[in-house]
């Protein structure tokens, strides 16, 4: 049976003056919202320990669009706000489960400007989609078809910092398994190399936001100098924005082919559990850090090999793979970063990168075959140690039990 999958398929498209001013409405309507009910349910707990749910919540939507004050929110469709709604409740989940933080409110000019229709509040016929409130379809750039008989369950409207307007499309759709293969790889990631394979190959870093730090270092010297408010530091504050997302264009495109290539070509791909929050407060590396865009790589890894039928086994961070010795199982004293190579006292002469993803694949084989997870925890509750130090590394020629 071929698994069905939800997918967002995220198009461009060119609103007419009217549709972007509709838009812009709601946009601000559902931030204001958001705000309102984000305020409510704080204060409600803050002065009565009371926790309001998102039925309280649109009941509070209804008697706000009562008011004189908030009368404007009649004016848009009603099912972007009430997604707003839900959205919260969302997010007030995933803080109660200890998942996220607590809920931020939104800023008008620095949270995402976007508005979430589901299949009541738009229209989808013949390749033509047209929101609720508007008389005509959107002019959308196709640059690639939806699946055959697909209808789109919600659309997401968007607009960046750049003044780009996006529509995303979350159908279902039907995924083919990859061929099966005996093949499995190691990556080790890295900055100089943006990864390194079990293979020996290594793929250059191709420093995406490097390469573009002169174009962006001078948009943002004339944004410096307009005067606060006027139409030129607009102006300029678009031109900055516009380099930073062909950077993000160019650096997940890059993403994209290189883990569909890597999840096509193998049946286990195992990575290690990098923790790139606490990296990046290294000021030296940060910035070299955030351009090679580790938790996007490892993020397109996940879903891509949950949709293929591949395995993607991840490595307890705490696992030393740069310093284990392959071939002898001895593990190193202290590697700084600007040691590249290394010679262990068997004799074996070791590319850091190059060992480092050897026996991350290693350990990720003996994670497999002794079905410890593909997400080793850092305690286990039945032992108390790493996952990673109890069977797993017993299993691996070569790595001695940590």
């Amino acid at each position: 049976m071929t698994p069905r999958v939800r997918r967002a398929f995220k198009y461009r498209f060119y609103p007419t003056d009217a549709q972007a001013a509709e838009l812009s409405r709601t946009f601000g309507c559902v931030r204001k919202v958001y705000n309102m009910a984000l305020a409510a349910r704080t204060q409600a707990w803050t002065l009565r320990a009371e926790r309001v749910n998102y039925n309280a919540t649109s009941a509070m939507l209804t008697a706000w669009k009562k008011t004189e004050e908030l009368a404007y929110l009649n004016e848009v469709s009603s099912v972007p706000l009430q997604q707003s709604l839900r959205h919260l409740q969302t997010a007030f989940t995933n803080f109660f489960g200890k998942q996220a933080g607590y809920p931020r409110f939104k800023n008008r000019k620095k949270s995402r400007r976007s508005a979430e229709y589901t299949s009541s509040a738009f229209r989808f016929r013949e390749g033509r989609l047209t929101l609720a409130k508007m008389s005509v379809p959107l002019a959308i750039v196709w640059s690639r078809p939806l699946p055959e008989g697909a209808m789109p369950s919600t659309v997401t409207v968007s607009q960046d910092p750049a003044g780009r307007w996006f529509v995303s499309l979350l159908c279902e759709d039907a995924i083919t398994l990859a061929p099966a293969t005996a093949d499995a790889v190691g990556i080790d990631a890295g900055v100089t190399s943006l990864v390194t394979l079990s293979t020996g190959e290594k793929i250059t870093n191709p420093k995406h936001e490097r390469r573009e730090r002169a174009r962006l270092a001078r948009a943002q010297r004339e944004l410096s100098r307009k005067a606060k408010g006027s139409a030129n530091r607009a102006k300029a504050r678009r031109e900055v924005a516009r380099v930073h997302a062909r950077i993000a264009d160019r650096r997940r495109d890059f993403l994209h082919k290189l883990t569909t290539r890597l999840v096509r070509e193998n049946q286990t791909v195992a990575i290690e559990d990098l923790t790139v929050r606490n990296l990046l407060k290294n000021g030296k590396l940060a910035r070299a850090i955030s351009d090679a865009s580790w938790t996007q790589f490892r993020s397109m890894l996940e879903y891509k090999c949950a949709w293929y039928g591949r395995e993607l086994v991840v490595v307890d961070r705490w696992f030393p793979s740069s310093k284990l010795c392959g071939t002898c199982g001895a593990v190193h004293g202290e590697l700084p970063l600007n040691v590249r190579e290394w010679t262990c006292g068997c004799g074996t002469v070791h590319d850091r990168d190059v060992n480092a993803a050897r026996n991350i694949l290693a350990a990720g084989l003996a994670v497999s075959a002794c079905g410890a997870g593909v997400r080793p925890q850092r305690e286990s509750s039945r032992t108390g140690q790493s996952a990673m130090n109890q069977e797993p590394l017993r299993a691996t020629a070569g790595i001695p039990r940590l």
